[in-house]
């Protein structure tokens, strides 16, 4: 699964920079699956639903199959308290059989990850760029004036953001 992580601080613009970025290799008629990354504890099934009601009685997966959509439920298992493996490579590996047929991934946040990153980031904001504390930024997505050892990409043009991801990634634009 080739993936790429879309990174930057609260109200940078994370979501709205992946979504423009997915129907801009749509339209390039490139199959392209996004992942959401989270910190935060969510309930992803519904209390009280019979695929809820197999997870409370036990069940170590889930799966609901539908007309128009499917999804598989399985729980995280950290080794101790402290861990976080909800950024750890081996829990995206678990994603990879239902993105097979995706030429790429877009992931929306998890700085942990040793996977390549692009940063959203606004001036306004008047926070540091993460790509000074972090390796593996491959780019800065702004339009505002920012000093960096690494490209910055216009963020007004999302046709040159996605060429330069998918020759980062291996493939050649359109």
């Amino acid at each position: 699964m080739r993936r790429v992580h879309i990174i930057g601080g609260k109200n940078h613009g994370k979501t709205t920079l992946l979504c423009e970025l997915v129907a801009e290799f749509d339209r390039r008629g490139l199959q392209v699956g996004t992942i959401k990354h989270t910190h935060h504890q969510h309930e992803l099934d519904t209390p009280g639903k019979d695929s809820h009601r197999h997870r409370d009685s036990g069940a170590a997966v889930v799966g609901i199959l539908s007309r128009s959509m499917n999804a598989v439920f399985w729980p995280n298992f950290p080794t101790d308290k402290t861990d976080d493996p909800v950024g750890d490579d081996t829990r995206y590996a678990a994603f990879s059989p239902g993105f097979r047929d995706c030429d790429l991934v877009l992931v929306e946040g998890d700085t942990r990850t040793t996977a390549p990153k692009i940063e959203v980031w606004r001036a306004s904001l008047d926070t540091p760029s993460i790509s000074e504390r972090l390796t593996d930024v491959l780019a800065i997505v702004s339009d505002d004036p920012i000093e960096s050892p690494i490209p910055v990409l216009p963020r007004s043009d999302v046709s040159v953001v996605a060429d330069f991801l998918w020759k980062a990634i291996g493939e050649s634009p359109d």
